[in-house]
């Protein structure tokens, strides 16, 4: 009887999902439909009410501190765990889990989902919630769904989605403070847990805050990043000119190699070639859950489902933890990791025919509240699971940016995983906003840089 009523629930989100999406996939959305931003939908586009049973509450604004302090706090750090899924009980929670989440259940008796009350912590600047509502009515995809027409600066282009490309595009374009600077560790452990940790700078400033940048530029953002150590890397830089029509403009990028003190110009960094310092352990799509161009994909959407993913993971990014006490054999440390129910939008990618990809299909499961992919499953050109992708969200409420304080790519195969973004055993915290000028990101000025970080 339960799962009759589970199923009728299911049913119900994607028949309202589906709802949304009667309007032609390039169309702007009308006034009357814009108007539901603030209403019965969140200034971002989620659902504002509670669900059914009251397990996913409704939005009230989201978390915003009083104060804003130097640390990161655990607002949340008084909630405790509500019960834990494992290979004991996961019959009963299949629903509300991905196929990849129930295989590394399956997997490794050590891995865990515990979960804790739901809290819709996603907040952002009101510049940003008035430049989603402007984009709803302004922003459209072009005829490849390869980029966006009608000027867009920043916010969520589409916050009512007609279609999964709509989707796909607010994920990439969603608002990540402007300007990022930050030192963070990346390691794929062997299977036994061993690793070398890997420490990198990186700045990234999107188009809007690049000082006297032009709003119609076909461009996102600029990266800049420097490994720090090991010794045998560091100094080694990459620049990265992050177009938003990657068809009319690929992607371009530069690396500085120390060793022989020289620029040039990197192949290809993008699709399925292999991410840097990742031991073979990721794509460079697979980088921020998703990234780049769409267009080797045939995309459509599931539906909208209620999933536990892992929300307001501040545990995690407690400074006081040591790496050790995080990566281990297979996976990150369960204990350590929080999850909560959420509504998501459930998108599915098929290879297209007559293009290359390692992944024949993939499926995102994306955070209603902030657009950002939560979990994300690859398979390779068998339809065999391959590879599970996490994002470990994390709200940075001192600055209401709603990001990833980690995310992981487990891979099913070789029983190992790289994960990227912790920030545990640096001083520094993250830091956001700021300006800066085009010319920072020349690549005449790789060389100039390397080595003051």
């Amino acid at each position: 009887m339960m799962l009759d009523k589970t199923r009728k629930t299911v049913f119900k989100l994607s028949a309202l999902s589906l709802m949304l999406l009667a309007v032609n996939g390039h169309a702007k959305v009308s006034e009357q439909e814009a108007q539901k931003l603030g209403t019965e939908l969140t200034w971002m586009g989620a659902e504002k009410s509670a669900n059914a049973d009251g397990s996913i509450p409704a939005w009230n604004g989201g978390f915003v501190p009083a104060d804003k302090a130097d640390s990161l706090d655990n607002p949340f750090a008084e909630d405790v765990i509500l019960f834990t899924i494992d290979q004991s009980n996961v019959e009963q929670y299949r629903d509300k889990l991905s196929p990849g989440q129930q295989a590394l259940i399956a997997k490794y008796p050590s891995f865990k989902i515990n979960v804790y009350p739901t809290r819709r912590s996603a907040a952002y600047p009101q510049s940003i919630y008035e430049a989603t509502r402007e984009n709803a009515t302004q922003i459209e995809l072009n005829d490849k769904n390869s980029g966006l027409r009608g000027g867009y600066v920043e916010g969520v282009p589409f916050p009512v989605p007609q279609s999964a490309e709509e989707i796909l595009w607010n994920h990439i374009t969603r608002y990540r403070g402007g300007m990022i600077d930050r030192v963070v560790h990346r390691m794929a452990p062997q299977a036994n847990g061993e690793y070398i940790a890997s420490k990198i700078w990186q700045t990234m400033v999107f188009n809007s805050h690049i000082k006297n940048s032009s709003a119609d530029d076909n461009m996102l953002f600029y990266f800049l990043g420097e490994t720090l150590s090991p010794a045998r890397n560091a100094g080694t830089m990459t620049l990265v000119h992050e177009t938003l029509d990657q068809l009319v403009e690929p992607r371009k990028s530069w690396i500085y190699n120390v060793g022989q003190r020289r620029v040039r110009r990197a192949p290809q960094v993008a699709y399925d070639s292999p991410q840097n310092n990742a031991d073979g352990q990721a794509t460079s799509d697979n980088m921020d859950m998703y990234n780049g161009s769409p267009d080797r994909y045939e995309w459509k959407i599931v539906g909208k489902k209620e999933l536990y993913i892992p929300y307001n993971n501040y545990q995690l990014h407690d400074k006081s933890l040591g790496y050790d006490e995080i990566v281990q054999p297979g996976h990150l440390n369960s204990d350590l990791v929080r999850y909560e129910l959420h509504r998501v939008w459930e998108v599915e990618g098929v290879l297209k025919d007559g293009v290359r990809h390692s992944y024949k299909k993939r499926t995102f499961f994306i955070d209603e509240d902030t657009w950002q992919i939560a979990v994300a499953d690859h398979y390779d050109n068998r339809d065999e699971l391959w590879r599970v992708a996490q994002a470990y969200h994390i709200n940075f409420h001192n600055d209401s940016v709603p990001w990833y304080t980690a995310e992981a790519v487990y891979d099913l195969v070789s029983n190992r995983y790289l994960v990227s973004g912790l920030s545990n055993e640096v001083n520094s915290e993250f830091t956001f906003g700021g300006e800066m000028n085009k010319r920072e990101f020349k690549p005449s000025s790789l060389r100039r840089k390397a080595g003051k970080n």
